[in-house]
């Protein structure tokens, strides 16, 4: 009973531990601004802070924290969508469709999984500024639409799925499309969600990448102008911590909506 009571105590206070950068982003955001970074709890709570990022700020130089939100929105949504249903593709077809060199194809995504990514940074800025996307969305979307994480675990799951199941609605006359959105979508709710979930973080929190392809402050990210804004907003640190808050809401809700069907994804991922 006592060691019971001691894990619980130590969770607790690792849970709280854990908590309290979110705790200090949120608190601080909408503190007056004159009790910014100045305590751990105002005398009274304001939004002023987030009034300020909607109307654009009280400066000369407007900024478009809205627009820089549905950016990063947009971006994330639509690469993400195109990981998904291209991981699932190409998984589908190394771990289900057999065919000739399925293997080799197998070990080179594993192999550019490991293979580090930083190297490839120059090549890929140069291939988009000869191709003319160069401050375009398409700059920040095209490089992030095929994800060797989304094929290698989708492909694991695949796997797993018995194979009488697809052989019986072979033998049923149903084509490769049909079994994918009937047989294989259906099993795969809860792996779908948890690679959605990790891939939409990723790209949501991209910062290097977006802030070499696009300098147009209207098709920038809201991470991009989070990063910019220490230049002519360095005296506004409650907008800051607001934008932190904005930057972090999409997150928060889409893992309260799919929770469940993400705790049953983690399983299946460590195992």
């Amino acid at each position: 009973m006592l060691s019971t009571v001691m894990l619980y105590i130590v969770a607790t206070g690792i849970l709280m531990l854990m908590s309290l950068p979110f705790y200090y982003l949120v608190i601080q955001s909408i503190s007056p601004w004159n009790e910014v970074d100045r305590s751990f709890w105002p005398t009274t709570f304001t939004l002023r802070s987030y009034k300020w990022l909607l109307l654009g700020g009280e400066t000369n130089v407007a900024q478009p924290w809205l627009r820089a939100f549905f950016n990063s929105l947009g971006v994330t949504v639509v690469s993400t969508a195109c990981q998904v249903l291209i991981g699932m593709g190409v998984a589908y077809g190394l771990s289900v469709i057999q065919f000739k060199g399925a293997k080799v194809l197998k070990n080179f995504v594993l192999f550019q999984m490991f293979y580090p990514s930083i190297i490839l940074l120059v090549p890929t800025f140069l291939l988009i500024r000869y191709t003319g996307l160069y401050n375009t969305f398409w700059a920040m979307v095209l490089p992030t639409t095929v994800s060797l994480f989304a094929i290698f675990t989708f492909s694991n799951f695949f796997l797993s799925i018995p194979k009488e199941l697809i052989e019986a609605a072979r033998l049923d006359g149903a084509s490769e499309t049909r079994i994918i959105f009937k047989v294989v979508l259906p099993m795969s709710r809860s792996i779908i969600t948890v690679v959605s979930l990790f891939l939409f973080v990723e790209r949501w929190s991209t910062l290097m990448w977006d802030l070499m392809v696009v300098k147009e402050p209207a098709k920038q990210t809201l991470n991009v102008l989070m990063a910019t804004m220490f230049g002519p907003y360095g005296a506004y640190p409650g907008p800051l911590y607001a934008s932190g808050v904005l930057l972090t809401l999409p997150l928060v809700i889409l893992f309260l909506i799919f929770s469940r069907h993400f705790g049953r994804g983690v399983q299946f991922v460590i195992k």
